[in-house]
């Protein structure tokens, strides 16, 4: 397979950068055990990658919970600030954002979380979030008209590096299918390393798939090479 050399690499958050996406799971399945519900893992598939607001409606709907979405969203958000101050990183993050930026390979993130819940869940990772040239958070950003998988989101960011590059220059790398695409439709490459759980078949968008960013090859999109 030959991938196109890029020059730009936008990262998702959840689920990619930070081992959070379980904590989002035990919060939505608290939340539908209240009422008699289980959460799926069909529900789950589609609320991957969605901003809040998504979320809310997509679990309401599909679950069938006697409450409004906005209802829902107010639990959520209460349960987020108490669950998700302390989320680990991920195996070979640390390596593979520090690797880029001392290459001066221009880097940002693109997460559908809110800013309040992107502060929440970095605070313990300044080393690694500091790196970054700007984070673009979905469900509060003004500029985002539209959630994953639609584009915006990555149109957004990759408008935000200084010398604003094409898209087809941009690199994404995400779990979510939903977030593959919405990078393809954007004219991006997309890198993804999907959850156990998530069909093959909604891999098969992706440019590449790996089991974990600690097997990434920069070298394959014309990135510097590991030492």
């Amino acid at each position: 397979m030959q991938f196109k050399k890029v020059t730009h690499v936008i990262f998702d958050m959840d689920g990619l950068l930070l081992e959070s996406e379980s904590v989002y799971d035990n919060i939505i399945g608290c939340i539908a055990d209240q009422y008699g519900k289980s959460y799926t893992e069909d529900c789950k598939l589609k609320v991957l990658g969605t901003p809040e607001v998504d979320t809310a409606k997509i679990v309401v709907r599909e679950l069938g919970l006697p409450i409004t979405p906005e209802e829902f969203l107010k639990v959520y958000k209460k349960k987020q600030q108490d669950e998700l101050a302390h989320p680990p990183l991920l195996p070979g993050v640390k390596e593979l954002v520090k690797h880029l930026y001392k290459n001066e390979v221009p880097i940002a993130v693109a997460t559908s979380s809110s800013l309040e819940a992107m502060l929440l869940k970095t605070k313990d990772h300044q080393e690694v979030f500091k790196l970054f040239s700007h984070i673009v958070c979905g469900s509060s950003d003004p500029d985002v008209k539209n959630g994953k998988p639609a584009p915006d989101i990555f149109l957004v960011c990759a408008s935000r590096f200084p010398d604003k590059p094409e898209p087809s220059n941009c690199l994404v790398f995400e779990d979510a299918p939903n977030g593959v695409r919405g990078a393809i439709s954007a004219g991006m490459q997309a890198v993804m390393v999907p959850a156990p759980y998530v069909p093959k078949e909604l891999t098969k968008q992706a440019t590449q798939v790996l089991h974990s960013l600690t097997s990434f090859r920069p070298e394959l999109f014309g990135l510097p090479a590991y030492d």
